[in-house]
């Protein structure tokens, strides 16, 4: 039976991540904080007839990381598809003096994703096949702030550890979402009125394209046309417009400066 890992597997994104694995036959081991969310959802996905383990743990803790990479390499129990889509919003100002944050957020949504895809990586690639999936963001194509350059590095890394797994059997996959309708964005403190209906997501639709992708072997996943058309406008638009939409988009946005909660936790 073939089993996946989740990080923030309890909301948002995640679970739906969680959700649709289930669906097509996998076992959950689910990551995150908060231990009645995790029961909350082993429960429902206990009702589809899978196997789920439960694994609290925050991922801003050295400690608690290690302890899920040490589940990730257990050969006994052997982790078919790892799931890094733990993460959180984050708008503090890049010249804030206290940069607690940032620590974290650097914590959580790099070294993590960078610590546990090595140790999946590790596993599948002495059993000759395994898949990886980092959850990153379009906003790593735009300038708005730490979370921008958090995500540009999320989807950097995914595409050079697919070089270096090239010919191993194990695939990686970093996700691009847009504007997705869960509920990051009201835990982020972030400001969505002035955000075109046309492009919203829901998580089905982002997730069963992007397990579609995961399928297809490919490395960067973009959902829909209308994102891969403008993902391919921020590509070969000049640097400077860039900015100016990074700027547009930041100023209608909260003014909240406060660390926010994991999403999934």
């Amino acid at each position: 039976m073939a089993v996946a890992l989740v990080t923030g597997g309890t909301s948002g994104i995640g679970a739906e991540f969680a959700r649709q694995l289930a669906h097509q036959g996998y076992d959950l081991v689910l990551v995150a904080r908060d231990e009645a969310r995790l029961a909350s959802m082993a429960l429902e996905l206990g009702r589809l007839g899978r196997s789920v383990e439960t694994f609290p743990a925050d991922l801003s803790s050295r400690d608690d990381v290690d302890r899920v990479a040490a589940r990730l390499e257990d050969s006994s129990r052997p982790i078919d598809l790892l799931v890094n889509n733990a993460g959180f919003g984050m708008h503090v100002p890049l010249t804030t003096p206290d940069v607690a944050a940032h620590d974290r957020g650097f914590e959580v949504m790099c070294r993590t994703v960078l610590v546990l895809s090595g140790a999946a990586a590790r596993g599948m690639r002495d059993r000759g096949h395994g898949r990886i999936v980092n959850v990153s963001s379009i906003a790593g194509m735009l300038a708005m702030g730490a979370y921008s350059a958090i995500k540009a590095w999320v989807t950097s890394y995914s595409e050079g550890l697919a070089v270096e797994l090239r010919g191993t059997g194990v695939g990686v996959t970093a996700l691009l979402p847009g504007w997705v309708r869960t509920e990051f964005h009201q835990r982020a403190a972030i400001g969505t009125s002035k955000i075109p209906n046309a492009l919203w997501l829901d998580t089905e639709q982002l997730v069963t394209a992007c397990l579609r992708d995961v399928d297809r072997g490919k490395v960067i996943s973009i959902p829909t046309v209308r994102y891969k058309v403008l993902v391919g406008l921020l590509r070969h638009a000049p640097k400077g417009a860039v900015r100016s939409v990074s700027a547009a988009i930041s100023s209608s946005r909260s003014a909240s400066s406060a660390d926010h909660e994991p999403v999934g936790s």
